[in-house]
């Protein structure tokens, strides 16, 4: 049986659907050489600038703002304005994954197939969000964890100053950390309502290993993570007290303590929040220093603290493949993975299929649900006490959501 873990590609699009979604993502830099520290503008961690929110004056002349409401999912409403970040947000990504490699035309058509679910995940996110709330989720202490991991990454000597920063960047603090809450929450609820259903069996591993020997057939490869301790702007005087403190990583380690766990809280690295995780190396991708360190290694092997040009460096070999067909065990986990993933999707498809039919879900015409949402006719109705109070109060919203058959408030 595995264990029920949602897998970070497949929360990506949920994830991104948040208006100011506050999540992890790989680093998007080949992995092969040593990473500088992020830049601490803007925070590493956390997410982009919210977009400015379109909106439209109010038609009784008072001036205030009006955000168009889109969808309704339940008692929660999506705006135009969310929409527009989500797009912005998954044309940001496309760019990036398709840097160097895709043509203009390549990349608009890229763009526009992901911005085309973007509606469906925002629906998808908000129904996830109102069950974990229905299920009694409390992910409050996880909150807290993210913020502190935010707050380290970025070299910030308390809360407070997160606050201030994350306010600096035109970021509503209480909103920042919602949606934190929002997407811990969605992964909770995947992980206990679908990924917990999940099950591989040892047979099923063994049975694709069988069938696909020709995949693991591979040159020699050891899988690396690493902690980073940047030296760079540095005066002098400081640099002491960063070289003792790779070395309290490294004996913390030796101790007994887990190396990803000493890298999220040591490393300035950019994969510091992955744990440290670089990737797999063969020969040729590093430099002939570090290769003829870690190819001499075995599985679990540490370097010392290495003095590079960016600063100080800890290596460890999480895996050391030899050149030739990869026994069974060596790739078991990435089989695992595999076969995981190519039943989650399906099956969180499905579920969240369930979860629409259960829900009151209504799509202004004109825009499109990749889900199958109805693009049903509405009217304009006045917005719940909720819908208010979940969307702040101090805004107006002019909002849709009852279908014109349906009779009565």
């Amino acid at each position: 049986m595995r264990n029920p873990v949602v897998s970070a590609a497949l929360l990506a699009a949920l994830c991104a659907a948040l208006p100011l979604a506050a999540q992890d993502k790989p680093p998007t830099k080949p992995a092969g050489q040593q990473t500088n520290a992020p830049q601490a503008k803007p925070l590493a961690g956390t997410p982009k600038p919210a977009a400015t929110p379109s909106s439209k004056v109010n038609d009784t002349g008072t001036g205030k703002v009006v955000e168009e409401i889109i969808a309704r999912v339940n008692n929660e409403i999506i705006t135009r304005s969310e929409l527009d970040r989500s797009r912005a947000s998954v044309e940001e990504d496309a760019k990036q994954d398709c840097a160097n490699r895709c043509t203009p035309e390549q990349l608009q058509t890229e763009i526009e197939n992901r911005q085309k679910n973007s509606l469906r995940d925002l629906i998808d996110q908000s129904l996830l969000v109102q069950r974990g709330k229905d299920m009694g989720i409390s992910v409050e202490t996880d909150v807290i964890k993210k913020l502190d991991q935010i707050r380290i990454q970025n070299k910030l000597d308390s809360m407070e100053e997160l606050e201030k920063a994350v306010s600096g960047q035109g970021l509503n603090w209480e909103d920042f950390k919602n949606n934190i809450r929002s997407s811990l929450l969605t992964q909770r609820v995947i992980s206990s309502e679908v990924g917990s259903h999940i099950t591989i069996g040892k047979d099923e591993v063994a049975k694709y290993y069988e069938e696909h020997k020709k995949e693991f057939v591979r040159p020699e490869q050891v899988a690396l993570r690493s902690i980073d301790v940047d030296t760079q702007g540095k005066k002098p005087e400081e640099i002491p007290d960063l070289k003792k403190k790779a070395e309290t990583a490294l004996k913390r380690i030796n101790d007994g303590e887990d190396f990803g766990e000493m890298a999220k809280r040591f490393s300035d690295g950019s994969t510091a929040k992955e744990g440290g995780y670089l990737g797999i190396y063969k020969h040729g991708e590093l430099s002939k220093e570090l290769e003829d360190k870690v190819f001499k290694m075995k599985k679990g092997g540490l370097t010392e603290v290495l003095e590079t040009k960016q600063g100080f460096l800890i290596l460890q070999v999480l895996e050391h493949y030899e050149e030739g067909e990869q026994p069974l065990p060596k790739v078991e986990p990435e089989i695992m993975d595999k076969l995981y993933t190519v039943r989650m999707e399906p099956a969180l498809r499905e579920y969240l299929k369930t979860l629409r039919e259960q829900s009151y879900v209504v799509v202004k015409p004109g825009f499109q649900d990749a889900a199958g949402g109805s693009n049903s006719e509405i009217q304009e109705v006045s917005a719940t006490p909720e819908v208010v109070k979940a969307k702040k109060a101090h805004k107006k919203y002019l909002l849709f959501g009852k279908k014109s058959t349906d009779s009565g408030s």
